[in-house]
């Protein structure tokens, strides 16, 4: 051998050596990787037994990977599992070289793991014999479980009675649910539908005004709107919610829309119930007050025949007196028709029917109003009313009907309290502030008062203590107090030996 032979000799051996040190390297690196992640490297003969299982397979098993080897992976599927793989055609998970299963593997504890796996499988280049399977599986449990929570919300909102859309930052609706397919024609996901064709405009203004720019800052809203079919209008209860988390999209809605036409309807019918109730409870009222009644009509009428016989006489007497000297009768059946007039037009006020409207109303005036009803009747039986502090010019937000007609009720009450109380001689009825913006009017009697056990059943309706009572004047003065912001209650008198009954109402 020749020099120079030698030494190309010792260049490839050289060139070798550095490979094959390369190789051992590369081996190391890669065994490294192998036993240092977090998925489990197996590789596998053809029936299924394990070759060599990474170190992962004790995180994620329980086995030390010793104890894998020699055993076959398909005695450790879920039979169910093993049986969806062994059914497919052999090319699938042999021939084709590179597939992938998601399946239930036992852990040495006995549970199931959720396994993905991928496998490729090595063949000879010349036979085409299979060599071995090389899989990497990792544990997909806890994507498994949320997947099939999303399923489980999907359906239920597939199915639920409410209307739920589902909308894209410009306000279009990109997806809906089977309801609000039907009741509103929706098309199914894939093709945008603006929200106008199922919102009014006015909901549609308090979207974009309110609604939205609440949800971007907070994250939800509820609240009522109004959606519409063809010429229907539906309201209902909706929560808006921001999709938010890993995935969203940036500006996507949910809107859950709960029809409220049922409730409303109901609501509805309680509210004209209720005013029925107080309005046959003023015409009740009334029938105690006719007494009252012919009185405050009898003056008057009384006075203009008075006045009209005065002036005929005067007339008979002397024909040819000037009409001058009749202005004083006149005058006086003037003003006794405007009187007469006023009292009707207050009775027919206190008895009509209608809804409870809160505004701004003179206290001093109400309180006038009731005291000159009840008074024939206090003058009947004897006592007197005594107004102190009747509030002045102070106004208040109330239904001057419905106060008037919570007025006559506590006043009519305490009447029959005291009447027949020995030594009862009078019923108070005062003003006095309570807090900052609101003040009490207090109906206090001489009669024996409401024991403590008995104060919260005396605005039960149907509750009395009269044997002629229906026991609905209480229970409606305190309805008619709520429905005006304010409130009734019952307490001892500070004053006298019976009941104070306070009605506390807002100031203008």
């Amino acid at each position: 051998m020749d020099k120079a032979t030698e030494q190309r000799l010792t260049a490839r051996i050289a060139e070798l050596e550095a490979h094959n040190q390369q190789l051992q390297e590369d081996k190391q690196h890669y065994q490294w990787l192998a036993e240092s992640t977090t998925d489990l490297i197996s590789r596998h003969a053809r029936d299924g037994t394990f070759l060599y299982a990474s170190n992962a397979a004790r995180e994620l098993l329980g086995y030390e990977p010793q104890e894998l080897i020699g055993v076959s992976a398909y005695q450790l599927f879920h039979p169910a599992d093993l049986s969806d793989l062994l059914n497919k055609s052999p090319r699938v998970y042999y021939h084709a070289g590179f597939y992938q299963q998601t399946y239930r593997f036992r852990a040495k504890s006995g549970h199931y793991v959720w396994f993905e796996t991928t496998s490729r499988t090595r063949r000879d280049p010349a036979t085409g014999e299979l060599i071995d399977i090389l899989c990497v599986s990792r544990d997909v449990g806890r994507r498994i479980q949320v997947e099939a929570h999303r399923e489980r919300l999907a359906q239920v909102v597939e199915s639920t009675s409410d209307y739920v859309l589902f909308v894209t930052e410009d306000g279009s609706i990109f997806s809906a649910n089977e309801a609000a397919r039907r009741r509103f024609s929706l098309p199914r996901a894939g093709q945008p539908t603006p929200l106008s064709k199922v919102y009014s405009d006015a909901s549609l203004s308090l979207l974009d005004e309110v609604v939205f720019p609440a949800v971007a800052r907070y994250g939800s809203w509820s609240g009522e709107l109004e959606m519409h079919r063809l010429d229907e209008l539906i309201p209902v209860l909706s929560v808006v919610q921001a999709h938010r988390g890993p995935g969203a999209e940036p500006g996507h809605h949910s809107l859950l829309n709960h029809d409220i036409r049922l409730r409303k309807h109901a609501e509805g019918q309680a509210r004209r119930h209720q005013e029925q109730i107080a309005h046959a409870n003023r015409r009740a009222t009334l029938g105690e007050l006719t007494s009252n009644i012919a009185h405050e009509l009898n003056q008057p009428l009384g006075a203009i025949a008075n006045y009209a016989n005065g002036a005929l006489l005067t007339l008979q007497a002397n024909p040819e007196l000037p009409a001058q000297a009749l202005a004083h009768p006149l005058t006086q059946i003037d003003h006794q028709v405007q009187r007469l007039a006023e009292r009707l037009r207050h009775i027919r006020r206190f008895i009509r029917t209608g809804g409870t409207q809160s505004r701004r109303v003179p206290l001093a005036g109400v309180i006038e109003a009731a005291r000159q009803l009840c008074e024939w009747r206090y003058q009947q039986a004897g006592l007197d009313i005594q107004v102190h502090g009747s509030g002045g010019d102070v106004v208040v937000m109330a239904d001057p009907v419905a106060l008037e007609q919570v007025f006559v009720n506590l006043l009519l009450n305490a009447l029959e309290a005291s009447r027949q109380h020995p030594g009862a001689q009078r019923v108070q009825l005062s003003v006095e502030a309570a807090a900052r913006h609101a003040l009490s009017v207090h109906v206090d009697d001489q009669g024996p008062g409401v024991p403590d056990e008995q104060q919260a059943e005396v605005f039960t309706a149907f509750h009395s203590t009269r044997s002629e009572g229906l026991g609905l004047g209480l229970a409606i003065s305190r309805s008619l107090m709520e429905a005006m912001g304010g409130s009734l209650s019952v307490s001892h008198s500070p004053l006298f030996s019976g009941a104070r009954f306070s009605a506390r109402l807002r100031c203008a």
